[in-house]
């Protein structure tokens, strides 16, 4: 049987929204542009529901159980973590080198500063991602891993409990029409990022993996330079999900690869 799921979709209009993230000097503090709320059948990938590949699917599901249970705030456990996720990818998809250069930790809680994000999304769009390349690798290297094949994949992974609320789904590419991708600005105090919001379309395929714990990742891609798809992804909110009691925490690291 299918899960129900409430999501939020982009609208459709004249103007690119936008996010501004730390909104009027306040760590935290999301302005978000008006969404359109919809609800979605979701298949489950542990029960059979679906079955995905990272190679046709840009996401995949894999257990992977990690030295670190513990994500403090001081980063003291950056380098083991870090080690472990270079490993896995240059194992599960064959990276020659592996840069990972962001972590943030997300609670689905009103007091967190970093909420689960609860918009259908993808983190890049082209031009997003090439800026982040030349953030990361500085201009004159970015032209050196342009002229290969690069990538950005996220991994994501519960944090201390199983995911029992606002668990992670995702659209299938296969499902997803050119023209339900839309440019959305997100607008920083001291920068303006770019990523691709989806809006609705009967057509999705929706699919994620039911109560995953701590030592299960799932990987995705959110841009290849060689056009393997990006995928969108948003916090799900499970309809008559009255006995989920612990919120959600996880951990989602950004990484940058070169085929």
């Amino acid at each position: 049987m299918l899960m129900q799921a409430r999501v939020n979709y982009h609208r459709v209009n004249d103007e690119r929204p936008a996010y501004y993230i730390d909104a009027d000097g306040v760590t935290g503090k999301i302005i978000a542009p008006e969404h359109e709320v919809a609800q979605v059948h979701v298949r489950d990938v542990r029960t059979g529901e679906a079955d995905v590949r990272f190679a046709s699917d840009s996401i995949a599901f894999v257990r992977n159980p990690s030295q670190i249970v513990e994500f403090d705030e001081d980063e003291s456990w950056r380098g083991i973590y870090d080690a472990e996720l270079t490993q896995f990818l240059k194992e599960q998809i064959d990276a020659k080198e592996v840069l990972i250069f962001d972590h943030t930790v997300r609670v689905d809680d009103p007091d967190s500063g970093r909420q689960p994000a609860r918009n259908v999304h993808s983190d890049y769009s082209p031009e997003g991602a090439h800026q982040r390349l030349r953030d990361i690798v500085g201009e004159h290297q970015a032209e050196n891993w342009k002229a290969g094949h690069f990538a950005f994949i996220n991994l994501w992974r519960p944090v201390k409990h199983p995911i029992t609320s606002a668990p992670l789904g995702f659209v299938l590419p296969k499902s997803v029409a050119t023209k339900d991708w839309r440019l959305i600005d997100l607008i920083y105090p001291d920068r303006i990022g770019q990523i691709m919001g989806l809006v609705a379309n009967s057509a999705h395929l929706w699919v994620y993996n039911s109560h995953m714990t701590p030592d299960e990742v799932a990987y995705f891609n959110i841009y290849d330079n060689m056009g393997q798809p990006s995928i969108a992804h948003s916090a799900l909110d499970v309809v008559d999900g009255k006995h989920d009691t612990r919120p959600r925490m996880s951990i989602e690291s950004r990484t940058l690869v070169r085929y």
